[in-house]
């Protein structure tokens, strides 16, 4: 997350000055009544706790998969920019070819349709590269 910039505080608009009350209400304790017992806990709101900490663990797990998935892509983009600086010098090293290869056969992790198809041409155009280089990677 990126932060724009900050903004100066606001001075404030200083103390407002507040008429006397209105309405006449006295506050004036019961004492004549017995005091009343607290209402007793019930079960429920430990399985409320723990449905709400279940429910929690699933949406990080999907942040993470998501974010081991642009991770994957981008080292993906990275190794096929090293690829295209390599095949400019003239040679692509055979290191950066194997680095491609195990990149591929990572787990891929389905978080999101747009991300995973995204992911999908970044991954068919490392194989063809590859391929290119009479690599053939079967997975």
């Amino acid at each position: 997350m990126r932060i724009g910039g900050t903004g100066r505080p606001l001075p404030s608009s200083g103390r407002t000055k507040v008429s006397g009350a209105q309405g006449g209400g006295v506050f004036e304790p019961d004492v004549a009544g017995e005091p009343q017992r607290a209402a007793n806990i019930s079960a429920s709101s430990t399985a409320n706790g723990i449905g709400a900490l279940l429910a929690m663990q699933a949406v990080e797990d999907a942040v993470y998969g998501r974010r081991k998935a642009m991770k994957r892509a981008n080292l993906l983009l990275d190794t096929l920019e090293e690829m295209r600086l390599d095949l400019l010098a003239g040679r692509v090293s055979e290191g950066r070819l194997n680095r491609a290869i195990a990149l591929l056969q990572q787990a891929k992790s389905h978080s999101e349709p747009g991300l995973d198809e995204v992911v999908a041409d970044i991954e068919l155009r490392v194989r063809v590269e590859l391929a290119k280089l009479g690599k053939y990677p079967s997975f």
